[in-house]
């Protein structure tokens, strides 16, 4: 082959290569935290080109202590979002229509993570303590466990002390408060990693109390469904997504290590964060994507049941939809 022909079809190449790029429908997608493996899934589903067969050129946000997902894209920074379900009901009845589209999170990894040393044996001990909660929309699953427990958050003997935490385990470390949030995956591991034994620690599921919320679902703005170019985007975008999570579940070291790839901050450990992928595989499994209606049910209804200071008000409507995974799971 002459030099004039194989520049040619180099040039062809590079041409068509740029054509597809340029082709390819953009997807904003804002994290509820920063970069780490309760993400993966979408990180693997970049790295491993699910997102590019489905031609999407998705850009993920990583977010942050000042990053407020709904805000996001409310202001039109994104075009779908991970949240909670507890924040995204409230931000909802407030006025902002977020909608879930798809659901890769089956099981709560929230828990109150308490030192034996404080006496704190049951849910009864809480009483007079003092309890670290993370807020910016975290707080929601813990005021609703609260006023289910008819215990005030206001302090008292018959009430507890709420300290508002930092995303991190330095109140339980510093002997701040009895009883801090945490993660499985997350925060409950740093609090070992700073040198405290299992054997010291009780905790406190979300699942195992009966209170569990749905965690980490997929949100998008309600008017943008009617548009079938968004929902064609978001049928895709769901499809590679929930890909990208079942191959972290079957491979999470790998996942993780796509994860550290990615992480701009250069923050994250290779321990941490295969540990991370463990764990988050764990809260995924039994999901293909798609909300189950009585996990739903059961979310409202632990918002709604909280005595005199409910998280929401009223039974929501139009909350949630299957239009989305109807299609991406054909």
């Amino acid at each position: 082959m002459n030099t004039k022909i194989a520049s040619m079809l180099l040039a062809g190449a590079f041409s068509l290569a740029a054509f597809q790029a340029a082709a390819a429908d953009k997807v904003t997608l804002q994290l509820k935290w920063v970069t780490q493996a309760q993400f993966g899934g979408y990180y693997v589903a970049k790295d491993k080109g699910f997102y590019e067969e489905e031609g999407l050129d998705v850009e993920i946000k990583p977010g942050g202590p000042d990053i407020a997902p709904a805000q996001v894209i409310a202001g039109g920074g994104a075009d779908v979002v991970v949240d909670w379900m507890p924040s995204a009901l409230a931000t909802r009845e407030k006025g902002v229509a977020l909608v879930n589209i798809a659901q890769p999170f089956k099981s709560s990894g929230m828990m109150l993570t308490c030192l034996k040393e404080n006496h704190v044996t049951g849910p009864d001990d809480f009483k007079g303590k003092t309890l670290g909660v993370w807020f910016f929309g975290n707080e929601y699953p813990f005021l609703s466990w609260m006023s289910h427990l008819g215990i005030p958050t206001e302090g008292g003997p018959d009430g507890v002390t709420v300290l508002k935490q930092g995303f991190n385990v330095d109140p339980l470390i510093q002997k701040q408060a009895a009883c801090i949030s945490t993660m499985t995956y997350n925060e409950y591991w740093q609090v070992i990693d700073a040198g405290i034994s299992q054997d010291d620690l009780v905790n406190f599921r979300y699942e195992d109390q009966g209170v569990a919320t749905l965690e980490d679902g997929l949100y998008v703005m309600e008017d943008m469904l009617d548009d079938p170019a968004f929902r064609d985007r978001m049928v895709r975008f769901v499809r590679a997504s929930m890909k990208g999570w079942k191959y972290a579940e079957e491979n999470p070291d790998e996942a993780a290590d796509i994860v550290l790839e990615n992480d701009a901050t250069g923050a994250q450990t290779e321990k941490h964060q295969r540990r991370m992928m463990a764990e988050v595989a764990r809260l995924t499994a039994g999901s293909n994507g798609a909300l189950d209606e009585e996990d739903y049910k059961r979310t409202v209804a632990t918002l709604l049941g909280g005595g005199s200071d409910p998280v929401i008000s009223k039974e929501p409507e139009g909350a949630w939809t299957h239009m989305i995974t109807d299609e991406a799971l054909k």
